[in-house]
């Protein structure tokens, strides 16, 4: 028996530390910004980098990644997946039974015994008068034009959102800084701050660089002050924006996600 395995996707390479966006955007998740926890042959799991939610997409629906990162890193997506119920499922568009045209005949075979299964309680009753042989003539042609009408305008809407899914969200530029950059490094490529604050918590020093500008906050950490190397940025409101790899290996976006504030 043959089995069918997933080639292997430089995840760590592309992923790690890094800020991305799913393409397709995964439906009923309002902000589409990511960072990778982990894979296995089975399944990615990633963290919602603004409400922290982590969900494990099955890797038959991974694509590829893209080689470049501006405006954002962007991961595809082989299917519309959506959340709901706690998980991700493809997303499967719902289809509408158009009705008969005035003077239209019913569906024979299979789709006349679907339509009557699915029809419930007595047929409505509607009134009919007679018309004279071109009366009558004259409103079956414009009862057939009306409902081709409303069925090419559904073609047109599903064509639409098919073709030209909503695009993922705009994101910030990504830094361009290693767990290796001090004070003095950023300073030369991002300016003076406006703000220069320290904090120290566990034992370990903290400081916070502020850009409103940039909107961010760039966080450095070091084991004492004067120490401290960027482990990342967070915005205004302390979420997490952007992540390296850590000397462990593991990305620092949970470091910042339980920093206090300061």
């Amino acid at each position: 028996m043959d089995f069918m395995v997933s080639p292997p996707i430089p995840l760590m390479e592309h992923l790690a530390g890094r800020p991305f966006a799913f393409y397709p955007a995964i439906r009923n998740v309002e902000h589409n910004q990511w960072f990778f926890r982990k894979a296995t042959w089975s399944e990615l799991l990633v963290v919602n980098s603004k409400s922290a939610a982590e969900l494990s997409i099955p890797r038959q629906f991974v694509g590829e990644v893209s080689s470049i990162d501006e405006p954002v890193l962007i991961v595809g997506l082989l299917r519309e997946l959506e959340y709901r119920d706690g998980a991700v499922w493809p997303y499967r568009r719902r289809v509408l039974e158009m009705p008969l045209a005035v003077g239209a005949e019913p569906p024979s075979g299979p789709a006349r015994a679907s339509s009557a299964a699915n029809r419930h309680g007595p047929a409505p009753v509607i009134g009919i008068r007679l018309e004279t042989r071109r009366s009558g003539r004259t409103v079956k042609i414009v009862g057939s034009a009306m409902a081709a009408a409303v069925f090419l305008g559904g073609v047109s809407l599903v064509r639409e959102n098919t073709i030209r899914p909503r695009p993922a969200a705009r994101l910030r530029p990504v830094l361009q800084f290693t767990a290796g950059d001090d004070y003095d490094s950023l300073v030369r490529k991002l300016g003076a701050p406006a703000q220069d604050r320290i904090s120290v918590q566990d034992g370990i020093s903290y400081r916070a660089l502020a850009y409103p500008a940039r909107r961010l906050i760039v966080i450095l950490r070091g084991e004492a002050p004067g120490e401290e190397r960027f482990v990342g940025a967070v915005d205004s409101g302390w979420n997490p924006v952007y992540a390296v790899a850590l000397p462990s290996g593991e990305s620092s976006a949970s470091l910042l996600r339980a920093l206090k504030p300061f």
